[in-house]
């Protein structure tokens, strides 16, 4: 099965962001989920935050679609990552 694509918009001392690649190693072991984390002051970062405008750090995509922003949620991620694996079946 093709895995999940995640990417992951981060900034340096983000306490949301470090929850947020924990979270993404947690649901690593539920789902097969390729994720990328990008730094917000690369250019690819900066590009991805002047498209999505973000109120909180980190940003997250899924599928290349904006996810959330700030704290990740849990169980709305899970759902949404069960969903893709379902279609992809």
């Amino acid at each position: 099965m093709e895995p999940a694509r995640v990417t992951l918009v981060t900034t340096s001392g983000c306490h949301l962001c470090e929850d947020a690649k924990e979270v993404l190693d947690e649901l690593a072991g539920e789902f097969p989920l390729q994720v990328r984390v990008v730094d917000a002051a690369s250019p690819e970062g900066s590009a991805l935050l002047a498209r999505y405008r973000p109120a909180l750090q980190p940003l997250v995509l899924l599928e290349g679609e904006s996810f959330s922003t700030g704290r990740l949620p849990r169980k709305k991620l899970r759902k949404a990552l069960a969903q893709v694996a379902g279609a992809r079946i």
